[in-house]
């Protein structure tokens, strides 16, 4: 297998690209994670005032979930233009979208105000959100990975990955300043919860001048210049490699179920409303657990460039399948300490099996379908994972009164990532380039053949 990676520029402009799709993903999903973070904190009182506080909760992390469900309209779309007119394109459009509609949720009316046109205002700029969503990550990662050396492509990927916990850890510090400091009590849910999205305004201003900056992939740049755009890459995605879509989406379903339990506020609520905890200790506790999510993507990043993509997945994921069921139990039996430990256990295991997701799908579509591809893919396994699981997490406690349901839940969802990941081979090294597609196009299952340059140079 050869390990051209058309990678092109110095040291300084790789700096320049992994700063960029940091820079950038931060920002993005801190603007989705706001809004998770204050899914169980405000919107149920504020917009889903009238179905009182166990439907209104529900009710408001069903909006959570909704967004999820165009997610891969937004991935269709980017994948569609971005394999024809390019990577930085789809990653600036997006970074608006998301930040424009999470600026306007900062300056939404309450139900209190305008009745039924607040929580119908609220879950449309959430839908903008799910779209933009749907469109970020694919564009980002293939500039990370797509510009990187064969031999450092996990590390590359993981970079715009880092923008996911440190997006949650910025909404979560947003948050609990807001609450514990600057606005304490009532007035937080007066004027306080706002503040941190009016502050995305300021932050679209910054990604954009940087995302701006940066060079289209050379992949993409070799791919126009031969005149080779897929004219519809969505119908040849779904038409030759649909199995590979799904399989793929499924690896995300074993990270994405157990990452909202954290991201998506179900954690939060339970160590607050079931533990009684105080909600600004139970946000600086996630803040934490952002830091321990970044150091452990970081270092699966690495770790999938010396093991491989696969291997590291499994670790991961074996990891998940052994703490879902203690980390309640620590929650339960320890307090604000429980609480630490029981984070510090999930997001290691998060971190590893998210940490070289970019590379492993970049790594498995073909050059001229791999913006469609890798969005479409990652969207579908947030929306079979992520999109409702803090709802039917909290479905299950309220059913059975028990988090034995939550975490048998939690165990089924990693299973099935560990058993589709066993269902991928490993193609470290691949080339990703366009003079390539025909061993890009064979053999990433376990199912098919494996091309003749694949047989002679696989690990």
């Amino acid at each position: 297998m050869t390990s051209s990676s058309h990678a092109t520029g110095t040291p300084a402009s790789q700096r320049r690209i992994a700063f960029a799709t940091i820079v950038g993903t931060t920002i993005e999903w801190y603007d989705f994670f706001i809004y998770a973070t204050s899914a169980a904190l405000v919107f149920a009182q504020l917009f889903f005032e009238p179905a009182g506080k166990g439907l209104g909760l529900l009710f408001s992390f069903a909006t959570v979930g909704i967004s999820f469900l165009f997610r891969p309209l937004g991935a269709f779309l980017a994948g569609h233009y971005g394999d024809i007119i390019g990577r930085r394109a789809m990653l600036v459009a997006t970074l608006v979208l998301m930040g424009g509609a999470t600026t306007l949720i900062g300056v939404l009316p309450t139900y209190a105000q305008v009745g039924i046109a607040a929580p119908i205002m609220l879950l449309l700029l959430r839908i903008l959100q799910g779209l933009s969503a749907g469109g970020e990550w694919g564009g980002a990662v293939l500039m990370a990975v797509e510009h990187a050396p064969a031999n450092r492509r996990g590390r590359a990927g993981s970079w715009p990955q880092l923008g996911v916990p440190l997006g949650f850890m910025l909404a979560s510090g947003m948050t609990a300043l807001m609450t514990g400091v600057v606005s304490p009590g009532a007035a937080y849910l007066e004027w306080g919860w706002r503040v941190p999205f009016l502050l995305s305004i300021v932050l679209i201003v910054v990604g954009f001048v940087i995302r701006r900056s940066v060079d289209e992939s050379p992949v993409f740049a070799e791919i126009a210049e031969r005149g080779k755009q897929a004219s519809l890459p969505i119908i040849t995605l779904f038409r030759r490699h649909w199995q590979l879509v799904l399989l793929a989406a499924f690896v995300f379903v074993g990270n994405g179920t157990l990452g909202y339990m954290t991201t998506g506020g179900f954690l939060n609520n339970y160590a607050i409303s079931v533990q009684d905890l105080a909600r600004t200790d139970v946000l600086v506790a996630a803040v934490f657990a952002a830091a321990v999510w970044f150091f452990s993507t970081l270092l699966a990043g690495w770790l999938s460039d010396v093991i491989g993509r696969r291997n590291t997945f499994l670790i991961g994921f074996a990891l998940q399948a052994a703490v879902v069921f203690p980390v309640f139990w620590l929650v339960d039996a320890g307090g604000l300490l429980g609480l630490y430990t029981a984070l510090l256990l999930i997001s290691t295991g998060l971190g590893l099996t998210y940490g070289p997701l970019a590379a492993w799908y970049a790594e498995i579509f073909p050059a001229s379908i791999r913006f469609s591809g890798v969005s479409i893919t990652y969207a579908l396994g947030a929306v079979l994972g992520g999109a409702f699981a803090p709802m039917i997490a909290q479905l299950l406690l309220d059913a059975t009164g028990t988090t034995i349901a939550v975490s048998s839940y939690l165990l089924f969802a990693s299973l099935l990532g560990a058993g589709a990941t066993l269902c991928l081979r490993d193609r470290s090294g691949i080339d990703l380039g366009p003079g390539n597609e025909a061993e890009q196009a064979a053999g990433a299952t376990v199912f098919e053949p494996q091309s003749t340059a694949q047989l002679t140079g696989a690990r």
